[in-house]
């Protein structure tokens, strides 16, 4: 029993918004039906996607529908709002929320009530002024970045195959990657994977024509699965003719010329920008305290300090690890943001009911990581593994952790499917534009090209 009626919202709609209202709802559900409890989602975007999963979304290996999880289906009871909180008044318990009505309209943001907050608006992409980035660098965190991405890749091959200028060609098949991180790596080796798969049914372009070019600032790559693999990796890459360049940095990329901080010039049109992220702009509106870096302080119990009935986890909250020394915090990654989630809700269940709470311990497991088919590194429990064993251990994993029975099982039959059958290299960009061509037959304008719509193809 609940000592009193609450109003629950939980901000953001990722791992740890997902997981902390699936498990109030199912932990609440007597309270739900007799109205003692209400739960409101609310989130950019009315599904959540499973990141890991979206360097396979653009090499083709997964369908993007299977990426991501409808909220309305899995929170089916909770009330999920489509929006943006804009600002948070903890101290009156309110939140202003711009709807997608409130923006059609111009409208005043709406404002939400509510008794305990779990704020999990997760992170962005840190990016710095560099030249050229906000014109032509394309990120990696949604999945709509990773379906453009394949889309523009594929392009650049019908690009290449059908123009005798020598310029264009080239700067058509660089790709240039900056961040070595988890993102970067998976994303370029699945990518490459895929376009040298494609290159059999374009008779003028080969496999060596392509430069792959990964560009990192510090010393090594994939510091998640230790210094030994991310050597192993660096040498599987480069024997695969890609590029690694370690300690440089991409200085501008201004008129489609990726200029690196080692005086190398790339003509590209393919700038994917995988350089870390940073915590959501919405955490320094809330008043709330925040650490040197912009996330919320947060306790070992997930409570934000200093503030009664907040909650947080995920990325945007800097967690004390308490398995590592002090003033170690849990690093911003799935595997954590799960396991507090779950935390959390526990903890947040226990305050209604006048219980202790817990303390989120969770001692690292280890790490994986894919690099193409078949292909892969994997630290588990100490163990070091590479290759197929490493790429298996990497899918059964993830496998097992997508949610839902439903999207376990379209993903398992979708690896099968392509198992058996080569992979599909279509180029679905006009997606991006899809009234074109009506609009064209109507009389109508004609959209901007490309290189002025932030929304296009880069």
């Amino acid at each position: 029993m609940v000592k009193e009626r609450a109003r629950i919202l939980v901000v953001g709609g990722g791992h740890v918004g997902m997981y902390t209202a699936l498990r109030l709802q199912r932990t609440l559900k007597p309270q739900l039906r007799q109205g003692d409890v209400e739960i409101t989602v609310v989130s950019p975007d009315p599904y959540m996607t499973y990141q890991p999963f979206l360097p396979e979304a653009a090499a083709g290996s997964i369908s993007p529908r299977h990426v991501v999880v409808p909220l309305r289906r899995v929170l089916d009871r909770c009330r999920v709002v489509v929006g943006e909180v804009t600002s948070l008044d903890h101290t009156a318990r309110t939140a202003a929320v711009r709807t997608l009505a409130t923006a059609e309209r111009d409208a005043p943001d709406e404002l939400l009530g509510y008794d305990e907050l779990v704020l999990a608006p997760g992170s962005v992409a840190r990016t710095l002024p560099i030249p050229g980035l906000a014109e032509h660098g394309i990120g990696f965190k949604t999945v709509e970045e990773a379906i453009g991405l394949r889309n523009h890749v594929i392009e650049q091959l019908d690009i290449a195959s059908s123009t005798r200028d020598p310029a264009v060609r080239d700067a058509a098949l660089t790709f240039v990657f900056v961040g070595g991180g988890y993102a970067g790596v998976e994303a370029l080796a699945e990518l490459e994977d895929m376009a040298r798969h494609a290159t059999r049914y374009y008779p003028g372009i080969r496999p060596e024509d392509m430069k792959w070019v990964l560009v990192e600032a510090t010393g090594r790559i994939l510091p998640e699965v230790g210094p030994e693999l991310g050597g192993y990796t660096v040498t599987q890459l480069r024997r695969r003719n890609i590029r690694v360049l370690l300690e440089t940095r991409l200085e501008s990329c201004a008129d489609r010329i990726a200029v690196l901080s080692d005086g190398q010039r790339f003509p590209t049109r393919t700038l994917v920008w995988t350089a870390g992220v940073r915590p959501h702009p919405l955490l320094a509106a809330t008043g709330l305290p925040l650490t040197d870096r912009g996330r919320l302080r947060c306790t070992a119990e997930l409570t934000v300090e200093g503030a009664p009935h907040a909650w947080g986890a995920g990325d945007a909250a800097a967690v004390p690890d308490v398995t590592a020394d002090p003033g170690t915090e849990t690093a911003p990654n799935a595997q954590n943001a799960v396991r507090q989630a779950r935390v959390l809700a526990d903890n947040l269940v226990h305050t209604l009911r006048g219980e202790p709470l817990e303390t989120y311990a969770h001692t690292h497991a280890g790490s994986v990581a894919s690099l193409g088919l078949h292909k892969g590194v994997a630290q588990v429990y100490g163990h070091r593994l590479t290759g197929y064993p490493a790429w298996l251990i990497h899918r059964v994993y993830h496998l097992s952790r997508v949610p839902t029975v439903n999207r376990k099982a379209r993903v398992l039959a979708e690896w099968t499917l392509a198992g058996l059958f080569r992979r599909e290299i279509v180029s679905l960009g006009s997606l991006e534009h899809p009234r074109a061509e009506f609009e064209l037959a109507a009389g109508g304008t004609p959209p901007p090209p490309p290189s002025d719509n932030p929304k296009g193809s880069s």
